[in-house]
């Protein structure tokens, strides 16, 4: 029996549990796993079975406070759990969230993205299981990224800076928190222009202030720059975006020909030098961010 074959066994069996008690949908077959829906009063539970090279793992997405989550857990209480629990914090009843990634990966662009949530999207992003990007694996994020844009519409702007552009404004800003400065400041500009929000909310990565916050236009908008700032959904919700969008482009990459590791360890500077033996020096910054000490440890040898 094949891995994937299995995962539609315990899918079928979880199924088979969940019907006695509670119902649940038609088993859905998705690019890395098997998932059906629970609905119980108003509330929806995912339950997941992923399937890949490590195995197969159960995972059950949604909302960990409410009680009905509880009781879908219990009746297959035999299955690993992934929680999705919030804190219980005082968020703005509406705001925008922006986060970004890349920036401290070698290869790639770096990803600004801005959210606009209210307490009905923030309640729904919640029931998705939105948390951290980093918390998530990348099957996940994929799969998040799209219930976030279906859940928010329009209200959302993603800032993508490939390697090439972020050479040219490093040059230009030689800083790396101008560079994010500006970054988040394009990202939040587009979601205000689009809504009436009075309150942005970001992680803390300077201790200036945002170019945004000098517009007249905005002179009545609150901006709050916090550490672990993903703890607001609206920024867990951002942070997820601008990394599904950064896998991309390592997607885009390897489709073309290019394999290339994330990070900024030794593995990236082993990748780097076989790149350099596929390509000109001079076409190297269409790859990498030309300011990290990386480039000078292969350029140097």
């Amino acid at each position: 029996m094949t891995i994937k074959e299995s995962a539609f066994k315990k899918i079928a069996e979880i199924k088979s549990l969940l019907e006695e008690e509670v119902g649940a949908s038609a088993i859905s077959e998705k690019e890395y796993n098997y998932e059906i829906t629970v609905k119980i009063n108003r509330e929806s539970i995912k339950v997941q079975v992923y399937f890949g090279k490590k195995g197969i793992k159960t995972i059950l997405q949604g909302n960990s406070s409410f009680p009905e989550y509880r009781t879908v857990q219990n009746i297959i209480s035999d299955q690993p759990a992934l929680d999705f629990s919030q804190n219980n914090l005082s968020e703005p009843e509406e705001y925008i969230g922006s986060d970004e990634c890349g920036k401290g990966d070698f290869f790639g662009p770096l990803v600004t993205a801005a959210v606009f949530v209210d307490q009905t999207t923030q309640k729904k992003l919640r029931q998705i299981g939105v948390r951290d990007s980093k918390d998530l694996k990348e099957n996940q994020i994929s799969e998040l990224s799209l219930q976030i844009k279906k859940t928010i519409g329009s209200n959302y702007e993603i800032v993508k800076i490939n390697p090439t552009k972020y050479n040219q404004l490093y040059e230009k800003f030689n800083n790396l928190n101008k560079l994010l400065n500006w970054s988040h400041s394009k990202a939040i500009d587009s979601v205000l222009q689009k809504t009436n929000c009075k309150k942005v909310i970001t992680d803390k990565f300077s201790n200036k202030d945002l170019n945004i916050t000098f517009d007249t236009n905005h002179s009545t908008v609150e901006f709050i720059q916090e550490p672990r700032a993903e703890k607001y959904v609206g920024v867990a919700a951002a942070s997820i975006l601008a990394r599904d969008t950064f896998n991309q482009w390592f997607i885009e990459q390897k489709k073309l020909g290019y394999d290339l590791p994330k990070g900024a360890s030794e593995i990236v500077t082993d990748a780097a030098s076989k790149l350099l033996s596929k390509i000109t020096k001079s076409e190297i910054g269409n790859f990498v961010k030309l300011h990290f000490k990386t480039l000078q440890k292969i350029t140097s040898k």
